[in-house]
């Protein structure tokens, strides 16, 4: 199965022998290129978590309590609007950043190591998924993100974390810098294989869809595209996620391996798959919905700019 990727293969190419005068604005232009990639991710990100927040929190509270959607929509009824939007910030700092190292990085790493690995004879298809793993793995290190907008999204903490500042100084206070990455190897798990899994499948899966012969039919076709990868991975994931969402919910005392917090939770809901997966309904729809964003922002995007 081959990959289709966003990257322009003009931009790949190293300029040879001497610079001309113009020289250097080649090599702005290509540093501008590829600098692209990470400003299109970003803005595709902020653009989506405005957008999904509010079904983001619900899930959240799916995820750590284990209620059905209704009881957690009347959670969120009863702190009121003002609470709706507290821990907006942490996934707005995180997945623009991490969105825009996704994308980035995956971009970079395969220019690197397709040009080191060019007449090796190994497959690009390989290479190509060792950059979506590198690049996910670098995305780990904002896993404080996720854990300050746990914190601010669990009810049980409304009175002792303020705001994203005010959290992160009292954790690094009272705990150091390990307890804002706690939670961090369900974070790893997750994001080097949803990477491989993303770009290696996106190529693939829009050359099935409708030919597009409009710019509204390239959006229509990225959208689903995202979406349909999105959600799918979301649910192949969603158990890394509910016990990453546990994990983090803790402040202060023992870290518990991954799979003893997976056992922790697994017990609490009498071994049940299908409360094990309570929320991965909302999940889906919600990853349908934000990775179609995502998807279809970027590819505009990479045009625009």
């Amino acid at each position: 199965m081959g990959v289709v990727t966003t990257m322009d293969p003009d931009s790949a190419r190293q300029p040879q022998g001497k610079l001309s005068k113009d020289g250097h604005a080649l090599i702005e232009a290509n540093l501008g290129d590829r600098g692209k990639h990470y400003v299109c991710g970003s803005l595709a990100a902020f653009t989506n978590i405005i957008v999904t927040f509010p079904i983001q929190k619900v899930l959240f509270r799916q995820q750590l309590h284990g209620v059905r959607v209704t009881e957690a929509v009347h959670q969120l009824q009863r702190e009121g609007l003002r609470h709706l939007y507290r821990g907006l910030l942490p996934p707005l700092l995180q997945k623009t950043t991490t969105v825009a190292i996704m994308f980035g990085l995956y971009e970079d790493f395969s220019r690197l190591l397709l040009h080191h690995a060019h007449g090796s004879g190994a497959p690009e298809l390989v290479t190509r998924s060792v950059a979506a793993a590198l690049a996910g793995t670098a995305e780990a290190a904002l896993t404080p993100f996720e854990r300050v907008q746990t914190l601010l999204q669990d009810h049980r903490h409304n009175g002792r974390f303020n705001n994203t500042a005010h959290t992160f100084r009292t954790l690094l206070r009272d705990y150091g810098v390990r307890e804002c990455y706690r939670g961090l190897v369900p974070v790893l798990l997750r994001n080097g294989p949803s990477n491989i899994l993303f770009f290696g499948l996106r190529g693939p899966i829009k050359q099935q869809l409708p030919d597009a012969r409009t710019h509204m039919g390239h959006m229509a076709n990225d959208f689903v595209c995202g979406g349909l990868l999105g959600a799918a991975l979301g649910i192949m994931f969603y158990p890394l996620n509910v016990v990453k969402s546990r994990a983090q919910a803790q402040v202060g005392g023992k870290f518990v391996p991954c799979h003893q917090v997976l056992m922790t939770v697994w017990r609490e809901r009498g071994g049940s798959i299908v409360l094990l997966f309570r929320g991965a309904t909302l999940n889906y729809h919600r990853s349908l919905l934000s990775w179609g964003i995502i998807n279809a922002t970027y590819e505009l995007l990479l045009k625009v700019f």
